[in-house]
């Protein structure tokens, strides 16, 4: 998969998955534009010395005007991956409008605010399509699984929902919107958090990163509206 010259917005870039997205990206000859929380996060991230690794403190990208400011500075846009969101526990009688307010926040609105500035990109001045990559989630596929995490579900079925339609809209555009749909992924937040699970059974961020390098890459020519479940062994 050649990406050289191309260039890829990668929210959330400086997470564990984001982060071998990142090294796949790179590899494979892409310019990686990276948003951050704020300067400790872009300080923390390993791969910012890399001359292909442009950083953008931009706050949080539920704020509009960020969002839009990000793109609005990347010309021209090949593809917008978008893996930044937030994860809460909790059963639904115990789920506060705050906190359901932030899982919204922080993965329908964040995803969405992407996804149409990437659209804009990919058809304004000297746009020609592109692909979008969105990050939905295991229960957002089996519903029954989101059991003590509905907030999480909900922002998550959402993402997917958004990702099938959004694709729909914009395949005349030349732009090719899909997901991924990760089980629980084998990281050390994730292996700190279960220190019982069969880590053998869960993918791997690389295993994960190299589907969404295809679904992101200019060999996908025909594969749209897809939320691609990757589950691993579990």
């Amino acid at each position: 998969m050649d990406f050289h010259d191309r260039h890829v917005v990668i929210s959330g870039g400086a997470g564990a998955l984001g982060t071998a997205v990142v090294e796949a990206l790179l590899a494979a000859g892409a310019t990686c534009h990276i948003p951050c929380l704020d300067e400790a996060e872009a300080e923390r991230f390993r791969l910012r010395g890399h001359e292909r690794v442009k950083l953008a403190v931009t706050g949080s990208l539920a704020d509009e005007t960020a969002v839009e400011q990000l793109y609005q500075a990347i010309t021209p846009l090949w593809a917008s991956i978008h893996i930044a969101g937030g994860f809460a526990a909790a059963a639904l009688r115990e789920t506060s409008l705050a906190t359901l307010r932030q899982q919204l926040d922080m993965n329908v609105v964040s995803c969405a605010l992407c996804c149409r500035a990437a659209v804009n990109a990919m058809t304004g001045g000297a746009g020609k399509g592109g692909r979008i990559v969105n990050v939905a989630a295991r229960a957002a596929l089996e519903w029954r699984s989101g059991a003590g995490m509905v907030a999480y579900t909900a922002s998550k079925t959402a993402v997917a929902a958004l990702t099938v339609a959004l694709a729909e809209e914009v395949a005349k555009d030349g732009i090719l919107v899909n997901a991924v749909a990760p089980s629980i992924m084998d990281t050390p937040a994730n292996r700190h958090a279960m220190p019982k699970a069969d880590y053998a059974l869960w993918p791997k961020v690389e295993e994960v990163a190299a589907t969404i390098l295809f679904l992101a890459s200019p060999e996908n020519r025909v594969t749209r509206g897809a939320v691609v479940p990757v589950y691993g062994k579990s």
